[in-house]
């Protein structure tokens, strides 16, 4: 083994457990890189030799980048079917980019031979902005003489008192299409000399928009290409400093709640994979998609049974409603374009997690493709949620009670302005939850209106502030196996039926499924009316009823898109513009707006998947769901907008004989004295 082992060249150790090590701080943290199965992730020493192979298999230029650097996403047949201890294929995925010649590369790196398996160019594609790309267009725009004179106009002569926000490039005009260089937009915000003086420690630089200037720069050579300036707006003076001190007067000081488990956690982790009540997955963290969910089992007392092989957020898009031309390009798909996994923020205990949680660390890349330890970005906790389920016997005064305990798998993001956090939520009941809450600060639009008058186009939720109306739309990708590969797919709705004879006082109510039975004829919206659902059930396999077990998409709050149809973002984003979608199970069908949303062309990701329009029945199907948030901000989100919650269910239907949590312990009740 240590021979086979030297000659791959890479330490892959395939062994059955992994020692941790739990700091004071709750942190989580291998003590040694442990590869023990295909869905283990990428180490340091991985990373390292997939780049060193690559650089030696191909010559690049010092200007070259890789903006992604994964886990090669193994053969779904090949890690269902894998059992400890067996060989397997190890591979990294390499995004380049060379900005010097304007191309996209992909190549694979077979990591136990150290050769390049794969290499070619992706023609026409611009892949997410890194980092030295912000550097660059903050050198760029301020250098800048038309940006200079703006500044000055404004009585701005100190130039590093200006923060510079990198957008992709968005929508883009018939001559940006046609010359195909790397775009971005560049907004500029006043941080103020005036903001030092008051003593503010963390001003909301946000809350200063320089208005109505807009650089738009050509990354590949360096220069401005287009400048907009439309004329000076004032500086809002509110709320500067959005940790108002003063304020706290206001309020009696909370008394101390503890959140303790002095037992410990009853979850238990196993390298990358977590058992908890039942439920068995895997999780990995990646530096676009951010947190996935890989073989999501539940083990019933008598046979380990799946429901998920892999979950993900695949996209988002955060349409703006303002036609100015300084706003109209703003659609941000954050997933695509910026990398959304590594922009993830490192979490606190007894902050974005409750102090019984665990932080967890994971290996990404940074842009120069060396690797690195992003601490403390995944946290896992378990909290409590009420009560699970009751029923109280008048006759003998019995009081059955079991309360409900939840499993939560959590990252936070910050994109510029805003924050986002992604929950993954486990029932005792089977139920797995996603829970989106968005905060943050509102993308503030400058405005000379200081009281409230007519604003076509958002709400002054400040003086000299317009917090412009947007929507919010995330995408999850579901590759579901309940029960098996071999699934189909039935939409539900529910009917109120006519008076008749039947139904003399008209209060019946019938239940209507029908199987959507090809890809095209999948795509579908919400229906309050019908309180339409959608149900993914087994081909081959039959409960105790039988019936065929089915795991349900059971909505939550959701929003319309409302860009209208023909226009750009309507085109670019059409995997927004339904609410469910439905496709064969296909490997390289990862993300609903395409591998590259940035500057791409329409009718790409979701739209294309379909276009072959495969039969879903009895087959390896995907669920593709999107939610979505429309905001009309408020005064009260500003200067820092409270949390608002977006998500949805899948709820078992038929999948257990009873209540899976019919078999819980009884808790024991904790009879404190009466205060008179």
């Amino acid at each position: 083994m240590i021979k086979r082992l030297q000659f791959f060249g890479l330490a892959i150790a395939i062994i059955l457990c992994v020692c941790f090590s739990i700091g004071l701080t709750g942190r989580l943290s291998a003590q040694q890189p442990v590869i023990s199965h295909p869905l283990s992730s990428l180490i340091e020493a991985e990373i390292t030799t997939a780049v060193s192979v690559l650089k030696k298999a191909k010559t690049l230029s010092e200007k070259a980048v890789f903006p992604v650097i994964a886990l090669q996403e193994p053969d779904k047949n090949a890690v269902i079917n894998f059992t400890s201890g067996k060989l397997f294929q190890r591979q990294a995925f390499l995004v380049v980019y060379e900005r010097s010649q304007n191309k996209t590369y992909e190549g694979v790196v077979d990591l136990q031979t150290q050769k390049l398996s794969s290499w070619k160019e992706i023609a026409g594609v611009q892949p997410a902005i890194v980092n030295t790309e912000y550097e660059l267009a903050n050198h760029v725009v301020k250098a800048d003489p038309r940006w200079r004179t703006a500044m000055q106009k404004r009585g701005i002569t100190d130039f590093d008192q200006v923060q510079i926000s990198c957008w992709a490039a968005g929508i883009l005009n018939k001559q940006e299409e046609t010359r195909g260089s790397r775009l971005c937009r560049a907004l500029s915000y006043y941080k103020g000399e005036h903001l030092r003086r008051a003593g503010s420690e963390r001003w909301n630089y946000y809350g200063s928009p320089i208005e109505g200037v807009l650089a738009t720069v050509n990354l590949n050579t360096g220069t401005v290409s287009s400048f907009i300036d439309q004329g000076i707006v004032p500086f809002s003076k509110a709320n500067w400093d959005y940790d108002l001190k003063s304020l706290r007067k206001l309020l009696s000081p909370l008394k101390s709640l503890r959140i303790l488990q002095p037992q410990g956690a009853s979850f238990r982790i196993n390298s990358n994979e977590i058992s908890w009540q039942g439920w068995k997955f895997r999780y990995l963290m990646h530096p676009r998609e951010g947190l996935i969910l890989y073989l999501v089992n539940y083990n019933d007392g008598e046979k380990i049974r799946p429901v998920l092989y892999r979950a993900s957020l695949s996209e988002m898009v955060v349409p703006y409603g303002d036609p100015d031309p300084t706003w109209s390009f703003r659609n941000a798909f954050d997933v695509g374009e910026y990398n959304f996994g590594s922009l993830a923020t490192r979490m606190e205990l007894g902050k974005e997690i409750p102090e019984n949680g665990l932080l967890l660390d994971a290996v990404l890349a940074n842009e120069q493709g060396e690797p690195f330890v992003r601490q403390g970005i995944v946290g896992i906790y378990e909290r409590d949620r009420g009560m699970l389920w009751k029923h109280y016997e008048y006759n003998t005064q019995r009081n059955d009670v079991r309360r409900s305990r939840e499993l939560v798998m959590t990252m936070t993001v910050a994109i510029d302005n805003y924050d986002y956090s992604l929950n993954w939520i486990f029932h005792q009941d089977g139920t797995l939850e996603v829970e989106n809450e968005l905060t943050g600060i509102v993308l503030a639009k400058g405005t000379a209106a200081q009281k409230q008058s007519k604003i076509d186009y958002g709400q002054l939720i400040a003086e000299n502030i317009i917090g412009v109306n947007h929507q919010h739309f995330f995408n999850y990708r579901l590759d579901m196996d309940v029960d098996g590969q071999a699934n189909s797919v039935m939409e539900m709705n529910v009917q109120a039926l006519p008076m008749d004879e039947k139904n003399p006082l008209g209060n019946a109510i019938a239940v209507a499924e029908t199987p959507l039975a090809k890809e095209t004829t999948a795509v579908r919206d919400l229906d309050l009316k019908h309180s339409r659902e959608w149900m993914i059930v087994s081909a081959d396999q039959k409960n105790t009823l039988e019936a065929a077990p089915g795991y349900m998409l059971m909505p939550g709050g959701n929003a319309t898109f409302l860009p209208v149809e023909g226009s750009k973002i309507h085109q670019k984003a059409e995997f927004a513009t339904h609410h469910v979608w439905v496709t064969k199970y296909q490997p390289d069908e990862l993300y609903a707006g395409s591998d590259y949303p940035n500057q791409t062309q329409p009718g790409q990701g979701l739209p294309k998947y379909i276009s072959n329009d495969e039969s879903l029945m009895g087959e390896d199907i995907v669920l593709w769901y999107t939610m979505g948030v429309t905001h009309i901000p408020r005064s009260e989100d500003w200067p820092v907008m409270p949390v608002h919650r977006v998500g949805f269910k899948l709820v078992p239907r038929g999948f257990f004989p009873r209540n899976p949590a019919i078999n819980l312990p009884e808790p024991t009740p904790v009879n404190k004295p009466r205060k008179s």
